[in-house]
């Protein structure tokens, strides 16, 4: 006789980027498990490459995990911890007033939400005429991420999130452009221009939420800010 099969609750949530909705199901002691082996590795690349597997397998609808905008990632796989490991999680955070003592914080996993720049942008303007339209980092993108070459790392991310160049009438797909053309043209930009694209990159949506907190030593009241998946991730 065949052993009984476990039923799980499905879920909808909408992806930031696109307002999609999708559906998913909690994570399964065997995610859980692929999860803790990657944690255990302490190498990014295994760790990436596990959260993708994670959202690929739990998400209903067929997606490509290493294509999502890195906020996605991380807004999905934060909706999955919850569902799958409870709600609420304990944070430390740092007093803003003495930023020294640090206080224990309880946070609902539910009200992070990703939060974008009011003056955020796709389109950067170079000059009166050359103009960028700019597509979000993939996890494709930050697996190639190399901290030895970081420097290196930061510029390659930079070329491949540069989708189009608008030249007047003229546009200039990304996909027909080699590396080398495109490192070239960022190398030609001046500081101004450098400055905007990282803008871009400065003001893009994030996962982020302001925890209020009080200092009990000084007895003063202040917010912190807490962003990045791996804030949240415990």
């Amino acid at each position: 006789m065949a052993l009984p099969t476990l039923e799980t609750a499905i879920y909808e949530l909408e992806l930031p980027s696109t307002g999609e909705t999708i559906h998913y199901r909690p994570f399964l002691v065997k995610e859980q498990k692929l999860l803790m082996i990657a944690q255990e590795s302490e190498n990014e690349k295994v760790v990436e490459k596990a959260f993708a597997d994670i959202i690929s397998d739990c998400v209903e609808e067929k997606i490509d995990a290493y294509k999502m905008p890195l906020f996605d990632i991380e807004y999905v796989f934060l909706k999955l911890r919850g569902k799958s490991m409870g709600e609420t999680v304990d944070l430390e955070v740092v007093c803003p007033d003495d930023e020294e003592t640090k206080v224990q914080v309880k946070v609902n996993l539910d009200e992070i939400e990703v939060l974008t720049h009011e003056d955020h942008t796709l389109d950067i303007s170079l000059t009166d005429d050359i103009k960028l339209v700019m597509k979000y980092p993939t996890l494709k993108e930050m697996s190639k991420f190399d901290n030895k070459g970081y420097v290196k790392s930061v510029f390659a991310v930079i070329r491949d999130c540069i989708a189009e160049v608008h030249d007047g009438e003229n546009i200039h797909m990304m996909v027909d452009i080699t590396a080398k053309e495109m490192d070239a043209f960022i190398e030609s930009m001046t500081t101004q221009h450098f400055e905007k694209v990282n803008r871009f990159f400065e003001t893009m949506p994030k996962l982020q939420h302001e925890i209020e907190v009080t200092n009990p030593n000084t007895k003063k009241k202040g917010t912190v800010l807490v962003q990045g998946l791996e804030s949240f991730f415990v």
